[in-house]
């Protein structure tokens, strides 16, 4: 599909027809280069770069950017990280002050959903657990790994489940009643998450899901979901906002925990000075 300018490619010069041929035909790349990239690559000014822009009715070289994307519908990581990088309302390069407020509105989104009774009965669900299993793969395995290691210094049962495969079911067939699944479907519930939630009905565990829906179907839901906002479909997807909610609920159970709770981070202090770690 062409993208779509206030003037047609007859009107370009041949310069300019060249540089759109190439936008058109590289699309992701292009998003990635700077003027003086392109200019190199097609053996033109920047200046006529910056010309061909204003042809096309951009006031700059970062608008052009900006359409391309909004008429692309760029998909996969390359799309989502454009869409990011171009589009954080900085004029020039990529601003990180931009960037941690757009983190901010992520972590506000966030908290307007947060169900106090949702994340209390999380709370419930993690400390009356025989034993908590936790499964995180890909971006996700992040969040397992720091919700695991929290957790086990609070001294909780807490093991983790390998990503996948023949490993991960040996795994989750050791999880039985009383037990707490924990695993994370931001967009989408994986193939192994369908398979903690099959499983579930037959082995009688509890689960919990970090989710980035609030209409997920009812097949697809855990016991207990808590709600990450990460950004819309088409953006980079960052973790800030899950991974300070996987914070907050580790203080609140600490919390929950007390005497019991200190009395194990005491002990691993302990420990550490003993053997100078």
């Amino acid at each position: 599909m062409h993208l779509k300018f206030p003037v047609t490619p007859e009107k370009l010069t041949p310069a300019e027809q060249k540089l759109l041929e190439y936008i058109e035909g590289n699309r992701e790349e292009f998003l990635f280069m700077t003027i003086g990239q392109l200019a190199a690559k097609l053996e033109v000014s920047e200046a006529t770069i910056s010309r061909f822009a204003r042809h096309l009715g951009c006031q700059d070289f970062k608008q052009l950017k900006n359409i391309v994307i909004e008429q692309n519908h760029l998909e996969g990581p390359a799309g989502k990280m454009a869409g990011t990088l171009f589009t954080d309302g900085s004029e020039s390069s990529f601003q990180a002050a931009n960037y941690l407020r757009q983190q901010m509105f992520y972590l506000e989104k966030t908290m307007q959903q947060l169900d106090e009774q949702t994340f209390d009965a999380a709370i419930g669900e993690i400390l009356s657990a025989r034993r908590i299993w936790i499964h995180a793969k890909s971006a996700s395995a992040s969040m397992g790994q720091l919700l695991f290691f929290r957790l086990r210094r609070l001294g909780l049962p807490v093991s983790q489940l390998p990503f996948g495969g023949t490993e991960m079911m040996e795994g989750l067939a050791q999880a039985e009643e009383n037990d707490l699944v924990i695993f994370f479907g931001f967009s989408k519930v994986s193939w192994e998450g369908q398979v903690i939630l099959d499983c579930q009905k037959t082995a009688g565990y509890r689960t919990l899901c970090f989710t980035g829906r609030l209409h997920a179907p009812k097949e697809e839901q855990a016991d207990v979901n808590l709600y990450v906002y990460r950004g819309e479909a088409g953006e980079y997807h960052s973790m800030t906002a899950a991974a300070a909610l996987v914070d907050a609920l580790v203080v609140a159970v600490s919390e929950r925990l007390g005497a019991d709770g200190a009395k194990n981070l005491q002990k691993i202090h302990k420990m550490k000075k003993r053997y100078r770690i």
